[in-house]
C-alpha cells in the first residue's frame, strides 16, 4: 500500500537532493545566498516535511556548468 501526499512543488523523482550548506560548497558562496537564490526564483527548492530546502542535484550541476571556474593563482 502506497502512501502519496499531494505537492505543489517539484516531485523527488529528480534524483539527489542537496542541502544548502552542500550547494553552497559547490557554488563557493554562503549557505544564506543559496536560500536568497531559492527565494528570488533563481533556483528552484523542494521542502522536508521539516520544513527545509533540499535542491535537485541535476539542476544545481546544470548551473554550475554555466559558471566561469576560478583559477589556480587567484
Amino acid at each position: 500500500m502506497a502512501i502519496t501526499t499531494p505537492s505543489t512543488e517539484a516531485p523527488l523523482s529528480q534524483g539527489a537532493l542537496l542541502t544548502p550548506g552542500e550547494v553552497a560548497v559547490l557554488f563557493r558562496v554562503d549557505p544564506k545566498t543559496v536560500t536568497r537564490w531559492a527565494q528570488a526564483g533563481k533556483l528552484s527548492a523542494v521542502r522536508t516535511l521539516g520544513g527545509h530546502r533540499r535542491f535537485h542535484e541535476a539542476e544545481v550541476r546544470q548551473l554550475l556548468t554555466g559558471v566561469p571556474q576560478q583559477r589556480a593563482g587567484e
